[in-house]
């Protein structure tokens, strides 16, 4: 059965092209449309509840609840009547019948997040959900059915708390059924620039703060950092970046000031990933600010001649990106507005101000790069770019690119 990856990454925005979130987003395909135990191993920060939302909303219950539950931030004498429930008056304080988060989410999908972190004694009676898909409100004598998916994570290593007489073992082979291993950003840095320029996307779209983007040396700088937060932890530093250098581009020099990195160091054992040379990530860039630069410029020039822009044509997107899939170097990606190559006259920034990259040069690598995307689609490449495909076709012959893209 082939898995449609690009499904999955869509339905919550995973980001990330890199082996080990390919290899991520496979399992879930795999295991997602079954009703199969699902355990999620990571550190902190890493993405965990995503994955679980992930195996949930690709699943036959996607249509029904799900219910999240923190494991380490309930306290051990009420864990037990939060997840299963009570009956009136089984203890003090007790006025009502009431539904665990077990009965909640009944018919659809719990995920107990930090399970490591359960007493033992309510480990038995999860055990007993598991295998016999029922349990006991606290006080009450009459078992409740459920039909309930779990999902279940963990930052710890349960083999070794199983060891140490933390974690019953008979659950925990129970738990293992199928492992879905969320890997920490240190190993997976050739996507961090993904999450930077989603991250920054977002907070600016949603706070109305300009966006310039991190210089190619910052993101080096970021890449060699260890990040023991993780995912959480970049987004926390970028955001916190962006307020405190409001309309600016983030140099290197204020990302060693914000990560304090004389204190805490760099990790110089860390294995690092960087992109073929700061130039090529650096064109990389600029190549995307000038999508958004002409879209701008066309609006503008709209508007003079007396026309506004369309619904169809929004000249600032509420929340771009948010339920698009995470941006790549050869994927552009359309935010609301409309890109069009056609119009040469609007030209924001001038030949010589990026060197001896001209803007014929730019125009060829997008239309090279959206056909490489949609495999030589003419058709698709042309609406992807909002124009004809008689003006595609002569583009393609002007500027020599492949001729297998010619006929296709």
């Amino acid at each position: 059965m082939s898995v449609d990856l690009d499904k999955i990454r869509r339905s919550v925005g995973i980001i990330g092209e890199s082996g080990s979130i390919q290899e991520m987003l496979a399992t879930i395909g795999q295991v997602s449309n079954t009703n199969i135990l699902v355990l999620i191993t990571g550190d902190s920060g890493s993405g965990k509840e995503m994955v679980a939302k992930a195996i949930h909303k690709n699943s036959r219950r996607k249509f029904e609840s799900l219910v999240t539950v923190n494991c380490a931030a309930i306290p051990s004498g009420i864990i037990e009547s939060e997840l299963f429930g009570h009956k009136k008056g089984s203890f003090t304080g007790a006025s009502e019948n009431r539904k665990g988060y077990f009965e909640a989410a009944d018919k659809g999908t719990i995920f107990l997040d930090e399970i490591g972190e359960l007493p033992t004694e309510t480990q038995a009676k999860l055990l007993r959900v598991i295998e016999q898909g029922e349990f006991l409100r606290v006080g009450d004598t009459k078992t409740q059915k459920v039909d309930v998916r779990i999902v279940a994570a963990t930052n710890k290593n349960l083999a070794e708390e199983v060891s140490k007489g933390n974690f019953r073992q008979d659950l925990y082979y129970r738990l293992k059924t199928v492992t879905v291993k969320v890997a920490p950003l240190r190993d997976h840095m050739s996507d961090i620039y993904l999450y930077i320029e989603r991250f920054g996307l977002e907070f600016t779209a949603k706070n109305d703060i300009p966006f310039k983007g991190f210089s190619s040396e910052a993101i080096v700088v970021m890449k060699k950092h260890s990040w023991p937060g993780n995912i959480r932890e970049l987004k926390n530093s970028v955001e916190s970046m962006i307020v405190l250098n409001r309309g600016e581009r983030i140099t290197d020099t204020m990302v060693i000031k914000h990560l304090d990195l004389d204190e805490f160091n760099m990790n110089p054992n860390l294995p690092v990933f960087v992109s073929d040379d700061p130039d090529k990530m650096e064109r990389e860039l600029i190549l995307k600010q000038l999508l958004f630069l002409r879209q701008d410029v066309n609006e503008l020039k709209q508007i003079m001649v007396g026309r506004t822009p369309s619904v169809e044509e929004p000249i600032q997107p509420a929340n771009p990106a948010l339920y698009l899939p995470p941006p790549t170097p050869s994927e552009f990606v359309d935010y609301g507005g409309r890109t069009n190559i056609e119009d040469s006259s609007a030209t924001v920034i001038q030949d010589d101000a990026l060197g001896e990259l001209t803007m014929d040069e730019l125009e060829h690598e997008i239309i090279e790069r959206t056909l490489e995307k949609f495999k030589g689609n003419r058709r698709k490449t042309a609406q992807s770019l909002n124009i004809s495909e008689r003006t595609l076709y002569r583009k393609i012959n002007d500027y020599g690119i492949k001729k297998k893209y010619r006929d296709q």
